[in-house]
């Protein structure tokens, strides 16, 4: 029966790491998809980053409530994975177990901490329902979120109550199969929790206990494996992008944008034309200013895409969308992903991308949207893992404007003064300068 046990756990974990390998293989050709963009300057400042807002979550912190919550399911949900090592050796190797023999007194301690994490995730995850589900958050309600958005946010927060109750529901069964001193269950110190309820069991045979405890086990680590798979496919995935996301993130200061050298090069050749190259035999291809679609962006873009926890911080502070305009920064981020993840199907189905007379501007993210953005970084700052929107609403806008002359009668008239007056206003330098005549 074990050996029966230990193959069906090893073809299972075999298949499981496979599927996730693939998807996540997909995942990455599809951000290669992006532009390059050289982001591996100033590597202290990054590792320092990844460590303080990935790791630390420091800027969740900005909201004390929601970020304690997240800080028990977070934490939790990551240490108490560390017994999916024992687990796994004891799925291959056909024991249970493993470790408890080796560690002794020091086994139960962190069983028991382990425990305690598991029952704080379990709370954080429930408070978390009520929060989207009952008390109706306006952030986590946002009509981006209709459909599935919202189904998937429920969806893994219910999956890790589930987990969580397994896991504690396993852990009670072993105990009361050690006071029976039943045969494999090695003895161990008393575990914090579960050692409290195995009341809860009393009168059960052996067997039947047994059968609970496998049945917990066989469920834990099967959830486990399909949550692994289920990752890729959910905004949870940022639990694993959140740390090249930080790292990655750029180190220019707040407003800081990052100017095109061909318009630099245009206006310098305009004003000093000696310094103008010579015009080339051919004419050169064309080269879109800004971005019309997703493979127009840069790779860190598309990371960032995939990375967004659709949270809302960003929507709830965006000036534009407070005042009731369409722009949300999330459904930005959301819709880059989503036309993201289209292409790659596309590629997948084709092997190489055949176009479907789709783009980014227009069939996702419209003008209107795009138009309505301040620029005051505002979802910059308030992204708790370093996403950048407004680089993103930035380049589409640009090539609305530069490729397509699509830009409000104010802003031409603007660009049009800047182009002959070298100044917003529709006035001449000399014009200017005159009040200092009188």
């Amino acid at each position: 029966m074990h050996l029966v046990q230990q193959i069906l756990f090893i073809i299972l974990a075999a298949a499981a790491i496979y599927i996730f390998a693939k998807k996540v293989r997909e995942m990455r050709r599809n951000i290669l998809l992006g532009r390059d963009e050289d982001l591996n300057d100033n590597k202290g400042q990054r590792w320092k980053n990844m460590i303080l807002l990935a790791l630390g979550q420091k800027k969740m912190f900005k909201r004390p409530v929601p970020a304690i919550l997240h800080l028990f399911v977070y934490a939790g949900f990551v240490i108490i994975n560390a017994e999916i090592l024992e687990i796994f050796l004891d799925g291959t190797l056909g024991m249970h177990r493993l470790f408890a023999p080796m560690l002794g007194g020091l086994y139960a301690f962190l069983i028991g901490f382990f425990e305690i994490l598991a029952a704080l995730v379990l709370i954080g995850c429930a408070i978390f329902l009520v929060r989207r589900n009952v008390l109706k958050v306006k952030r986590l309600n946002m009509k981006e979120l209709n459909g599935w958005p919202r189904e998937d946010a429920n969806l893994i927060l219910i999956t890790e109550i589930i987990l969580m109750a397994l896991f504690l529901t396993m852990n009670t069964a072993d105990q009361s199969l050690q006071k029976l001193g039943a045969e494999h269950y090695t003895p161990t110190c008393p575990f914090w929790i579960t050692s409290n309820f195995t009341g809860m069991f009393a009168g059960l045979s052996a067997g039947t206990l047994v059968a609970i405890e496998r049945s917990c086990w066989w469920l834990h680590i099967i959830g486990v494996f399909a949550f692994l798979n289920y990752l890729p496919y959910s905004k949870h995935f940022h639990i694993l992008l959140a740390f090249p996301n930080a790292y990655y993130s750029k180190l220019m200061p707040q407003g800081e944008v990052k100017n095109m050298p061909e318009i630099q090069n245009e206006v310098l050749y305009m004003m000093e034309p000696d310094k103008a190259p010579p015009a080339p035999a051919e004419p050169a291809e064309h080269k879109n200013f800004g971005a019309k679609d997703v493979t127009d962006l840069s790779w860190k873009n598309l990371l960032d895409a995939y990375s967004c926890t659709e949270c809302g911080r960003c929507t709830s502070v965006c000036p534009a969308n407070l005042t009731g305009k369409k722009l949300s920064p999330r459904k930005i981020m959301m819709d880059t992903r989503d036309r993201l993840e289209e292409v790659g199907k596309n590629i997948n189905a084709n092997k190489e991308f055949k176009p479907d007379g789709k783009q980014l501007i227009n069939d996702y993210i419209t003008v209107e949207e795009l138009r309505a953005c301040t620029t005051c970084q505002a979802c910059v700052e308030e992204c708790p893992v370093m996403i950048d929107p407004l680089s993103i609403i930035m380049q589409l806008r640009r090539s609305l404007v530069m490729d397509d002359s699509n830009a409000p009668q104010e802003w031409n008239l603007m660009f049009g003064n800047i182009e002959n007056n070298m100044a917003p206003w529709k006035f001449s330098p000399d014009d200017r300068d005159a009040w200092v005549n009188g």
